[in-house]
This record gives C-alpha cells, structure tokens and sequence, in this order.
C-alpha cells in the first residue's frame, strides 16, 4: 500500500479544512465504538467538506449515493442540497444504516434522504431512465462499480456529477493484488477514454474520481 499523504499532512488538511460539527463528531465516534474493524470505511472529514462544497458548486437538488456505512457521507451531500432538494441512499446493510438514521435525524437531514436497503444495482435498475440525476458518490463494494458507473452515468444530467472514492486503491491500481484493484483499475482507464464525460482523479485520501458529463 502506497502513503499517499503522511499523517502530519492528514493533520494539517483536517486542520484547515472547516470544522466538523458536534453531530459528524459524535457520528465517527460512534462508528469507531461500534464498528472497530469497519471504522475505515467511512470518509475522512475533508472529503465530507469536499463533497458538500461539490454539491453546492454544481448547484445539485437530486442526488443518489452509493454506499452509505453510518451516514457520515449522506450528512455531508445532504447539507450541500437546498431544502427541496432529494437524496436517494443505496446500501444493503440495516445494521450500519440504523445508525445513519439516526443521525441524519440529528443533523436534521432525514427528510431529505429516501433510504433503500437492498443490492445497490437493483436499485439504480429501478430508477426512472431519464437523465435527471445533478449529482452521484459511489462508494461501495469495488467490484460493483463498473455496474453502478454504468447504470448512473445515462441517468446523470447533462453537466452533472459523479464522484468515485477509492479510485487509487491504496496505489494497487499500478500493481494490483485482489480482484477489486483489477477492477477498479480497468474502470479508470475506461472512464478517461470516455467520450461522454470528462475526468479526474484527484489523490484526495485514496483517490477520488471526479467524472463531469458532457452535454
């Protein structure tokens, strides 16, 4: 695994990164009570202040979220939304999104979440087909990903955006070792040759796939 940024740097981003609030502090910190071995899947604070900023810059109302652990992400989008807007969450596990539930409640955000618990791809397939999504984070099982870019991508409006985390696989994606770092891998090289969209991947944390359709 490649150190993309050192833990002095980490500090320094979070550092100058806008302050998390008591309800994302309290979020993590129950995360790494309940879920130890898991901790790591949920985002780091200035990815969440990323993720917020992107949604307010595209000016996004409708956005689908791949993935949601305990809610740490889902907050973040869903404070860039303006108060009409709609947040679709995606993931298969009722045990990590009792605690999102939560805490979106807390963070005053549930009424704009539509949570739907079941295989993510089922549910994408289920969407209207029409381009209307503004914003997409997908953040889930790796090898489901060429999936989940595929059934997005057509329902992303014009000059929307999708964001892919873990797009660098710790630097596995020079050398992959697992199945997901060849699959990530290949997604990458398929998104930068296509000509619907245009892409890039910032070494923000483990990588992260900003991917603008084209109109």
């Amino acid at each position: 695994m490649a150190e993309i940024i050192s833990d002095a740097i980490s500090d320094y981003l979070l550092a100058h990164s806008t302050a998390r609030d008591d309800v994302l502090r309290d979020l993590a910190e129950e995360t790494r009570r309940l879920f130890p071995e898991d901790a790591g899947m949920q985002i780091t604070h200035d990815e969440g202040e990323l993720l917020t900023m992107l949604v307010r810059l595209t000016g996004a109302r409708y956005a689908v979220e791949v993935g949601v652990f305990t809610g740490y992400s889902g907050i973040c989008i869903a404070r860039g939304l303006p108060k009409d807007g709609r947040l679709i969450c995606c993931d298969v596990s009722e045990e990590y999104t009792d605690v999102a539930r939560r805490f979106w409640v807390r963070a005053a955000v549930d009424e704009l979440i539509d949570l739907r618990v079941g295989p993510a791809i089922e549910t994408l397939r289920r969407l209207p087909g029409e381009a209307e999504i503004d914003f997409a984070f997908v953040d889930a099982d790796k090898t489901g990903y060429p999936g989940y870019y595929d059934e997005l991508l057509p329902r992303l409006r014009p000059g929307g955006l999708m964001v892919l985390d873990n797009t660098l696989r710790g630097g596995n994606v020079l050398d992959p070792r697992q199945p997901s770092d060849v699959v990530v891998r290949d997604l990458n090289d398929r998104i930068v040759a296509d000509e619907r969209v245009e892409t890039v991947l910032l070494p923000v944390r483990d990588g992260v796939t900003l991917v603008r359709k084209l109109g």
